[in-house]
């Protein structure tokens, strides 16, 4: 094809439904993406899309060119992706990502390392979804829970979390002491809005406390600890975390089956990179901080 500019907006379109939008991601007058439009399908001699009120929408053929378009931007996502991590100097862009529960513990790891190479753009994504490497949206993932098996990825065991269950002090000023596991149905507990988690703690805490005694569900692991810190209830926090936020009791001690295993992810074409390489060194040793506490 002769103009990849032309691909790439009828792609935006198909993908985005309005001129307007398609601009806007693209950065160009919505007068562009129409002329580029009209001079594509004038060269397929095929409609790409119907035209309503509403936007724009794909017919069979635009369909097709979406098909091969996004295969196109994918690959060149990748190699772009690559060539950020490539060079002997650590600066430009270092994307990390992980769970949004784990921000405590990383983002003062980011600061630092970020303070020894100034020139560096730190950029920390979380979410549940999985950053995919391959095409370059992170540079390193950390990753929770059974070891990561996507092609073509460099994995490496990090560290293993250890869980307890806390409660604050005003909770127990309020209500004791559980002495047992068998007194738990006599107290509150704070838990997991998601009644299929996986998390080992969280099957335990299933197996082990009357549902009515959850008081306090949510799916935003920073309200559960602040809903422990508050005094709602029992519930469960890294020892990391709980030492970090101070005030808090331990209720019971770690179990070897709440450990939660966390797993460094790069990709094997950025694995070796000055960059990430730096920052993976950083991190290893930080791991011997929280080790010790």
């Amino acid at each position: 094809m002769d103009n990849w500019d032309e691909i790439r907006t009828a792609y935006n379109v198909a993908r985005i439904g309005t001129v307007s939008g398609a601009a806007e991601v693209l950065g160009v007058h919505h007068a562009t993406v129409i002329r580029h439009i009209d001079a594509l399908e004038d060269r397929l001699g095929v409609r790409l899309f119907q035209r309503h009120a509403r936007g724009y929408t794909p017919t069979e053929a635009g369909d097709d060119l979406l098909r091969v378009a996004q295969a196109t931007d994918d690959q060149f996502s990748q190699l772009a992706g690559r060539i950020k991590g490539q060079g002997d100097a650590v600066s430009g862009e270092l994307v990390v990502t992980s769970l949004g529960g784990m921000s405590h513990m990383l983002v003062p790891v980011l600061a630092e390392f970020q303070q020894q190479y100034p020139d560096l753009i730190v950029r920390y994504l979380t979410g549940d979804r999985l950053f995919r490497l391959e095409y370059g949206e992170a540079h390193v993932a950390i990753r929770a829970g059974s070891v990561p098996d996507q092609p073509d990825n460099v994995v490496q065991p990090f560290l293993k979390q250890k869980f307890a269950l806390y409660a604050s002090e005003s909770y127990i000023a309020e209500h004791g002491i559980p002495g047992t596991v068998a007194e738990y149905d006599s107290h509150r507990f704070v838990g997991t809005d998601d009644p299929k988690s996986r998390a080992p703690f969280y099957r335990w805490l299933r197996e082990n406390v009357a549902a009515e005694c959850v008081v306090f569900r949510s799916g935003d692991v920073h309200a559960m600890r602040r809903a422990v810190q508050a005094g709602i209830g029992i519930g469960f926090m890294s020892q990391l975390h709980a030492a970090e936020l101070g005030g808090l009791v331990e209720i019971h001690a770690p179990l070897d089956e709440w450990l939660a295993p966390l797993w460094l992810v790069t990709h094997m074409d950025l694995h070796r990179t000055t960059k990430v390489q730096a920052f993976l060194t950083f991190l290893k040793n930080h791991t011997k901080r929280w080790d010790a506490i």
